[in-house]
């Protein structure tokens, strides 16, 4: 089981201050979802499809209007160095729309990578409460395929190997992409030469490797900015790996 503490800028809690968390009033052209309403359909969505929920984390901004959640799930059907993450996003405050991440954390060190997102719905509109259960079952019957998407990326990442000239090269992409700030340049830099943990040394220096030490050092940042970042990153690997943009991410359903 992942260690889902959340190492972001938003507050951790609980899910019953989640259940608590109060919504703003409707306005006649924009209709917030309910933080938990919106958790607990795609809990049950994904009981639907036969994925088991066995690890869960929730994070509120500090004045409660941004909301992410992180659910570890299982079909019986995993691997031994990551698991599947689902991260749950919502907004009361018009900032973005409502959306799954899915996303992959590392066993040996949760580091947390989103690949792909799923926007839900593009706006809160008045129909939003209605059209709900069948926006999320939709979103959720997704994410067989960006799974099978995901373990295609991960193990093409092990099987390429970097050489140090290029992966400084990467760091150099990554700050201009935004993906990593200057301040953390030295931190990627020791957990690329000198991994903290020893499945990375051990496979040798790859994209795999490459990827741990960016998202090691992301750990601290905020959460809501971390699925721009790490798919922003998984662009720049994907790259260096030979995989194509169709194959590394799904289109996106039309919004509402």
């Amino acid at each position: 089981m992942l260690n889902l503490i959340l190492h972001c800028g938003s507050r951790q809690v609980s899910r019953e201050l989640v259940e608590c968390c109060p919504t703003p009033p409707p306005t006649p052209t924009w209709v917030p979802i309910s933080h938990h309403r919106l958790l607990e359909r795609v809990e049950s969505s994904l009981t639907a499809t036969g994925l088991r929920v066995i690890n869960q984390a929730h994070a509120l901004s500090a004045d409660r209007l941004r909301y992410f959640g992180l659910l570890e799930v299982v079909n019986g059907d995993g691997h031994a160095d990551y698991g599947l993450v689902i991260g749950v996003r919502n907004s009361h405050d018009k900032q973005f729309p409502a959306g799954l991440a899915v996303g992959s954390a590392v066993y040996a060190c949760d580091n947390l990578a989103f690949s792909s997102e799923i926007v839900i719905a593009r706006r809160h509109t008045r129909f939003i409460e209605r059209d709900l259960p069948g926006l999320v079952d939709q979103a959720v019957g997704r994410l067989g395929d960006l799974r099978g998407l995901q373990d295609e990326r991960i193990a093409m990442y092990k099987q390429t190997e970097l050489t140090d000239m290029r992966a400084h090269h990467l760091i150099i992409k990554a700050i201009d992409a935004q993906i990593v700030p200057v301040t953390h340049v030295p931190q990627v830099l020791h957990e690329w030469r000198h991994p903290s943990h020893e499945e990375f040394a051990r496979d040798g220096k790859t994209a795999w490797r490459f990827m741990n030490a960016v998202t090691d050092a992301a750990k601290g940042s905020s959460l809501l900015q971390l699925p721009r970042r790490t798919q922003a990153l998984h662009g720049l690997l994907d790259a260096v790996c030979g995989l194509q943009p169709a194959r590394a991410a799904l289109p996106a359903p039309a919004g509402n």
